[in-house]
């Protein structure tokens, strides 16, 4: 276990004795300095837990020290020593800076208390900065592997509004292309990375069960209802609530979610108090929303509450520069995951990846490396490797090939209808071009073309 190491700093060498002997037999490790100059040496030679310094001393003073911890070593924690009756630069020293403070003559069971408290905080104050740093790096917006120029501005629109907490955020996109992710880059950025992050799939709860999971209920509201239960809202109080897939929410709901986010405040489903909200919304969905409305499918009014702040994900076809990136990102997931050496992709089963066209995205993606990572037996990943058999299907006594193409409307076309056509067979030739154009009798030039 890591022993403390206290800095005592005190012109006087009585002093300076005295508290080297009182705090070492509380455990601690104890370093001593005459002078703030030396304490700085010190502190520049040494990892220092806990510095105890008194104010009046020549050249550096006590104060002049603590300014100069405050720059160079933020989070160290100070406690100042003053005579009986200088309080009033005591408490100038917490203003600057200093933690607590201890007044002359010491005593040993208050010198305890504050250096067992002080240093009892510097570890909380400690975890908590390394738990914000790895949620940062988990969840913030440095973990998007992107060099899309598309996803840049949807990052940047995203950073804006991390800091508005009462501006209602909607992110479109398909499935797979990171809603989720950008909405905990949002909570995170946001700048309360340690409170809650509760996220509800609109989409995957009966609508007769989805207000109480929002809203929770009151005991007697219903059979079965036995006790009071806190909804999504409540547990997301102070931090961010995720309406993932917004767009099927049943209609007959979206007029108490409105209310909601018009007048901040709720009532559980069987009961008549009123609960404050103070929660941040961000909405997602893979719905045009605007088409839902004029369909009435979606109410107007909810569709421009939630829509003040959009952030489009652009689908990861139209951002095929990223898919190197994110191979490679999720190769050395797998690596470490699986603890197998996986050298790396060929550049025939790269083109092949990026010749694809990603109808589930991201996701996709990941658990095509996934499954290539699995399977491969240490060698480069190659195109069999990355053979998909939800694409192309042989039944056993008939060679049929099946053509499960799916392409949304707006994008139907029947040159799309031939690029995935070509897509499929070349999959099922494992990358080799010159087989795909036998397969489809036609030349390897116009294959190309």
């Amino acid at each position: 276990m890591h022993r403390a190491t206290v800095l005592v700093v005190d012109d006087e060498d009585i002093t300076l004795n005295m508290l080297k002997v009182m705090i070492e037999q509380e455990g601690y490790h104890v370093l001593t300095a005459e002078s703030g100059a030396q304490a700085i040496k010190l502190l520049d030679a040494h990892t220092v837990d806990l510095v105890i310094s008194d104010q009046h001393m020549p050249g550096m003073n006590g104060h002049e020290l603590l300014q100069r911890i405050k720059k160079e070593y933020v989070h160290l924690p100070v406690i100042m020593l003053t005579a009986f009756g200088s309080i009033e630069k005591a408490v100038t020293a917490m203003k600057a800076g200093a933690i607590d403070y201890l007044t002359k003559p010491l005593q040993s069971d208050e010198l305890r208390l504050v250096v067992d408290r002080t240093l009892k905080y510097s570890r909380l104050d400690t975890e908590v900065r390394e738990q914000k740093q790895f949620l940062f790096s988990q969840f913030g917006f440095k973990s998007i592997i992107t060099c899309s120029s598309m996803m840049y501005e949807a990052i940047e629109l995203s950073r804006s509004v991390a800091e508005i907490p009462n501006m209602a955020v909607a992110i479109y996109g398909e499935n797979g292309t990171g809603k989720e992710l950008f909405a905990r880059a949002i909570h995170y950025a946001g700048g309360c990375p340690t409170r809650r992050f509760v996220g509800v799939n609109c989409a995957a709860i009966p609508s007769t069960l989805l207000e109480s999971e929002l809203f929770g209920h009151a005991r007697g509201a219903f059979t079965g209802a036995d006790k009071d239960r806190a909804g999504k809202f409540d547990m997301a109080r102070q931090g961010t609530l995720l309406l993932d897939e917004i767009g099927d929410m049943p209609i007959a709901l979206q007029p108490k979610l409105l209310r909601v986010l018009e007048e901040g405040s709720y009532e559980r489903v069987g009961s008549n108090i009123l609960i404050d909200v103070n929660t941040r919304v961000i909405a997602t969905t893979n719905h045009d929303l605007e088409k839902k409305v004029s369909d009435h499918e979606f109410r107007s009014d909810l569709f421009h509450r939630i829509n003040g702040f959009p952030v489009f994900l652009p689908p990861l076809r139209e951002r095929k520069e990223d898919i190197p990136l994110l191979a490679e990102h999720f190769l050395e997931k797998f690596r470490q995951e699986l603890g197998k050496p996986l050298p790396g992709i060929s550049k025939t089963a790269m083109d092949m990846l990026t010749e694809r066209q990603w109808p589930g995205n991201v996701r996709e993606l990941k658990n095509l490396i996934e499954r290539a990572a699995i399977i491969t037996k240490g060698e480069l990943i190659e195109p069999d490797h990355l053979h998909s058999d939800t694409r192309v299907k042989r039944r056993s006594d008939t060679d049929i090939i099946h053509l499960d193409i799916q392409i949304p409307t707006n994008r139907f076309s029947l040159a799309m209808v031939t690029e995935q056509v070509h897509e499929i067979i070349l999959n099922r030739c494992n990358g080799n071009k010159s087989k795909a154009a036998d397969l489809l009798k036609v030349s390897r030039t116009r294959f190309y073309r």
